[in-house]
């Protein structure tokens, strides 16, 4: 009775998660299922140069770098899972998009409950497996075309149908870790993909500082000591809100008057997660990517000069970014909350905002303050997006190029939040032992 308020200690959560068996069964689940996927990246597609292929991934512009690392380094290994979640993040960015703009999706979200749910999980679906044919498409009849023995509408067929039963496969796992074991499944391999590929970087870190001078370890630890400021930043901020005071108004329950009840709405200062970067950073890749598949050389020459974050143009380049970033943030932070509907639901539950008057003038009042704190968190993450970055290419330590802030930023996230989760079952646990 004593600790039933109180969070959990890192003692009692380690021994419901060795004791209860619900919460033991769902560790296993997730632990099983990972593990599955992270082999699975290794089983080779047949008929490409391999080596090749990966090697001219690691000199490649910035985008197949990024995809490559959230695949755990599927793609450079041209394995089943080279495409791994991507096709089905892609898909659920598109619906969440279609969902703002088409008002039957719309509907189907906010009135329709659970079954409305199920539909839009469905078509998402149906749009992953899309996406996932486009990709891989593009991927066997382009990019892997100078590596292959034997090019021809076979090879692209068969690498394109591996690659789609890969991605689906790696998309039902996923559904499956949601569902029966800890955290979200999407989330999590990604995670676990990320992790996969830093003990090459620790170890070509380690070379690095071999092989070099006392300047080369001094520089190694600046780098490292920024990496450990950035992390507690992205904690501060991904665990910052604005609580906004709230005062429902007296109720009367038969003869009982019942005082008034005061709450906070929760206004997150970083709305959007580390999407308006994933999306920004998709953007700005395109023109590298494009100049790769046309080998036309006044658009490399464009992209290496103003829009690469190394060299003379970098400047432009995180500018660019930055605006780019901002943007992201304003519009996504418009699609996960709308200043109207809430006004409307805390106006129907005879709830209100101390000092603001209930309609419009609450609309008016969450929609400033939201505004700003999206402005302060989308320069936060422009400057955790940037920084990093350019300290590591003034610093010249390579050995850590892609495992930038963007993965920083998604580790710590998806830990924060599968943490939470466990912590939510080993609350559970407690109370249910209190009612036997």
């Amino acid at each position: 009775m004593i600790s039933r308020d109180k969070a959990p200690t890192a003692q009692e959560t380690f021994m419901q998660m060795a004791q209860a068996a619900g919460l033991r069964g769902r560790l296993l689940v997730t632990i099983g299922i990972l593990i599955l996927i992270r082999l699975g990246i290794h089983v080779p597609i047949p008929g490409i140069n391999r080596e090749a292929f990966g090697a001219a991934l690691q000199n490649s512009n910035q985008i197949l770098s990024f995809l490559d690392i959230f695949s755990g380094g599927g793609l450079s290994a041209v394995g089943v899972f080279a495409l791994g979640i991507l096709p089905y993040i892609n898909a659920s960015i598109i619906i969440q998009l279609l969902t703002a703009a088409i008002p039957f999706l719309e509907n189907l979200q906010k009135n329709e409950g659970e079954a409305g749910r199920r539909k839009i999980s469905q078509y998402t679906r149906y749009v992953s497996l899309g996406w996932g044919i486009i990709q891989s498409i593009f991927l066997a009849a382009f990019l892997l075309r100078p590596y292959a023995y034997n090019y021809g509408p076979i090879f692209v067929a068969q690498t394109a149908i591996a690659l789609v039963a890969g991605s689906m496969f790696v998309m039902w796992a996923s559904e499956l870790i949601t569902e029966r074991g800890i955290g979200n499944g999407a989330s999590l391999l990604i995670f676990v993909n990320i992790v996969a590929t830093l003990p090459k970087a620790l170890g070509d870190t380690l070379d690095f500082v071999q092989t070099g001078n006392r300047e080369a370890v001094g520089r190694v630890i600046v780098l490292l000591l920024l990496f450990i400021a950035t992390i507690v930043g992205i904690v501060f901020v991904q665990e910052g809100m604005r609580r906004i005071p709230i005062i429902s108004a007296r109720r009367q329950v038969g003869r009982r008057v019942l005082a008034e009840q005061r709450s906070f709405l929760p206004l997150r200062l970083n709305q959007g997660g580390v999407m308006p970067i994933i999306f920004a950073t998709a953007i700005l890749s395109l023109p590298g990517l494009i100049a790769q598949v046309t080998k036309n050389a006044d658009v490399a020459n464009f992209v290496s000069t103003y829009l690469s974050p190394v060299g003379s143009g970098s400047w432009v380049y995180a500018l660019v970014s930055l605006v780019a970033i901002v943007f992201f943030s304003y519009f996504y932070s418009s699609l996960i909350l709308n200043p109207v509907d809430v006004a409307q639901n805390l106006k129907k539950m005879g709830s209100s905002i101390p000092g603001i008057r209930p309609g419009k003038a609450t609309t008016e009042y969450i929609e400033r303050v939201t505004n700003r704190l999206t402005f302060l968190g989308a320069i936060f993450l422009g400057l955790i997006a940037i920084v990093p970055t350019a300290v590591e290419s003034a610093l010249s330590v390579p050995t850590f190029k892609g495992i930038g802030a963007t993965s920083l930023l998604i580790l710590v996230g998806v830990a924060i939040e599968t943490a939470r989760q466990i912590q939510t079952y080993v609350i559970s646990q407690r109370y249910e032992g209190m009612v036997k």
